[in-house]
């Protein structure tokens, strides 16, 4: 598609997680402080900061958002869309748009993982749909027609039609969508992010070769999960 136009953003924690960290922080302080200064003891003070502090930095770990680059031709390549671990490498029948079988290749994301989304092929964005529905455990196989969910159709340079789905799990109730319809996207650059446990699937061609297996690991905009043909 011609020289790749990278558009990284250059933040480490998500714009996402800013607010509601900056917010909490604040919240933590403040009643530390007073713990501190009014009790004539220390042990609520030490419990607050332990209990508190820990759940603080497990949501900074949840926004953490490494800058990454990948390195080589993308040229045909499709590459993980999201940090993670493979639940589904299958053909199965998409119905809703291409009403055929398709290459369907899934990766779940559990709290602990990077929740950032990234584009996995070159081409541009032929339409995004959101789709309110349930919100069963992500990894099960109803979750990616059911659960609340966003459609994101790509357009490579050779005319092949991928749909990326963001997919709400029983924990994360929020999808945040940055694709926008007639755009032109590239590998490097965000989708979006899902907060809390959630998945992402892949509807591929049948022509693709999934290079990956069930059970592997995955990280966002590194890992090749597939080659078109």
């Amino acid at each position: 598609m011609g020289e790749r136009i990278k558009k990284l953003k250059k933040i480490r924690i998500h714009r996402e997680g800013t607010n509601e960290l900056m917010l909490s922080a604040l919240i933590i302080v403040g009643i530390a402080w007073l713990l501190w200064t009014y009790l004539s003891t220390t042990i609520p003070f030490w419990i607050f900061i332990i209990v508190f502090g820990t759940a603080w930095l497990m949501a900074l770990n949840f926004y953490r958002c490494p800058i990454r680059y990948f390195n080589g031709d993308t040229d045909k390549l499709v590459v993980a869309p999201a940090d993670g671990k493979i639940v589904v490498v299958e053909e199965a029948e998409e119905s809703e748009y291409f009403h055929d079988k398709r290459l369907m290749i899934s990766i779940f994301m559990s709290p602990l993982n990077v929740h950032a989304n990234w584009f996995p092929v070159d081409g541009k964005v032929k339409f995004v749909h959101h789709q309110n529905g349930n919100y069963h455990k992500a990894w099960l196989p109803k979750a990616s027609e059911e659960n609340e969910h966003a459609d994101i159709m790509i357009t490579t340079a050779d005319g092949q039609d991928i749909l990326v789905r963001q997919i709400a799990g029983a924990m994360a109730r929020r999808i945040v969508t940055y694709a926008k319809p007639n755009e032109e996207c590239y590998i490097d650059e965000h989708l979006g992010f899902i907060k809390l446990g959630s998945r992402v699937d892949v509807y591929l061609p049948l022509t693709a070769r999934a290079c990956v297996t069930i059970g592997q690991p995955t990280t966002g905009d590194q890992t090749v999960i597939a080659k078109l043909a």
